[in-house]
């Protein structure tokens, strides 16, 4: 019963892992896209902002993905080095 636990547990933490990376990769092209449309709305600059705007959308994302990489590989050596280590009370 405890493994089937466990189990569910990391697959809703997988999932989770991939609802952030997937939030990670479209909120910054999202959001400088809106930017564009407002600059073109509001201050009548030409279309040409969109493609700017893209590439740093698409930077944006491809950063915070990193950044997200990161995280999850920081938290995976920190589980293999705590499952290294040997304490007292446990022998095996």
């Amino acid at each position: 019963m405890i493994k089937k636990t466990t189990d569910f547990s990391k697959l809703m933490t997988q999932f989770a892992m991939v609802g952030q990376l997937g939030l990670s990769l479209v909120t910054p092209l999202l959001i400088c896209i809106f930017a564009c449309y407002m600059l073109t709305t509001r201050l009548g600059v030409g279309t040409w902002v969109y493609i700017v705007g893209f590439f740093f959308g698409i930077g944006g994302s491809f950063m915070t993905a990193y950044k997200v990489y990161l995280e999850v590989e920081k938290k995976n050596e920190k589980k293999k080095r705590s499952e290294k280590e040997v304490s007292f009370n446990k022998h095996i």
